[in-house]
């Protein structure tokens, strides 16, 4: 895979040129990492040169209630406390799915033991109350070895964190905090690489970008262990861990920058026969009609009033 790793840090000198020349007509991105990537490759289909960097979902929104960007990457929804930031700023945003996403969790490709894990392991070993007491592979699973675990995950600042929190322990953003914590995949995919008792969580895009260094984990949520493979996410059998992604566009810029709404058809026009090749799943040809319907009327708000959709199916949104 040390070509879809190279591709990705292209990616990242391509943001780094795009920001040092941003026009005051370019169009700016920011946001998730997990979406970044499928961004990027957007703004290249297009022939069109962005400004598009990753600050994790949560400080992508941050600067888009403040007017700084055009479009918010996320992979999660606008919650309630952004909602009412962007309304207090005076900041309309037309919200669009762009694609769908599994949750890996993975560990060191040496990790001989860990094929699968439940909800439940996984609530014992993220959970607040595993912070400095549960340690070791054994105490997730009796039959694995009695040697220390090692967590990576995503930072706090990150709509991958708030969705897997919601999801396994139950309540957002609340976990542990003793792991080794990032916005950059790429950086966590590093550690993993090199740890043998490495444990994490990030999209499954970074897994298919290194899955020669690691190994992914099926998840069993009570009816048997499923892997995130495409067939599996998009028979709505990986769950709780499989997610929309989503754009956040400010209504401002579509009218004041000629550039943006040619840029979102385009995007949302080719998106079903190209997002495979980021490594994420593409929506149906039905919800991106209507995410182009919500674009060109303009159409405004969150279908989701601030609340994280566990379980959503990939059919599920504007239908």
């Amino acid at each position: 895979m040390k070509t879809k790793s190279l591709l990705f840090a292209a990616f990242v000198g391509l943001s780094s040129a795009m920001t040092s020349g941003a026009s005051a007509q370019q169009i700016i991105a920011d946001g998730s990492s997990t979406v970044y990537p499928i961004t990027v490759e957007a703004a290249r289909r297009a022939g069109i040169e962005i400004d598009v960097n990753f600050s994790g979902t949560t400080a992508g929104f941050r600067r888009f209630c403040a007017g700084e960007t055009d479009i918010s990457n996320a992979s999660r929804p606008i919650n309630t406390e952004e909602m009412e930031v962007c309304a207090e700023a005076g900041v309309d945003y037309v919200e669009l799915p762009i694609a769908f996403d599994a949750l890996a969790v993975v560990v060191n490709a040496t990790n001989d033991w860990a094929k699968s894990i439940t909800i439940e392991e996984l609530r014992k070993l993220w959970e607040p109350a595993a912070e400095g007491t549960v340690t070791t592979w054994q105490q997730v699973r009796e039959e694995w070895p009695d040697r220390p675990i090692k967590l990576f995950g995503r930072g706090q600042d990150s709509g991958t964190y708030d969705y897997f929190t919601t999801a396994i322990v139950g309540e957002t953003r609340s976990s542990r905090s003793d792991y080794t914590a990032s916005e950059d995949e790429e950086q966590l995919a590093a550690g993993i690489a090199v740890n043998p008792d490495a444990l994490g969580f990030f999209g499954v895009g970074a897994y298919f970008r290194h899955w020669e260094e690691m190994n992914d984990l099926a998840i069993d949520a009570g009816s048997g262990p499923v892997l995130p493979a495409m067939r599996e996410v998009l028979a709505g059998r990986y769950q709780p861990l499989a997610r929309p992604l989503f754009l956040y566009v400010n209504v401002a810029s579509l009218e004041s920058k000629a550039d943006l709404q040619e840029f979102l058809k385009s995007y949302l026009g080719g998106a079903q026969k190209w997002i495979h090749f980021t490594g994420y799943m593409p929506l149906s040809a039905q919800a991106y009609d209507r995410a182009l319907e919500r674009l060109e009327s303009k159409t405004t708000g969150t279908r989701f009033d601030g609340e994280m959709p566990i379980g959503i199916g990939i059919d599920g949104l504007y239908n």
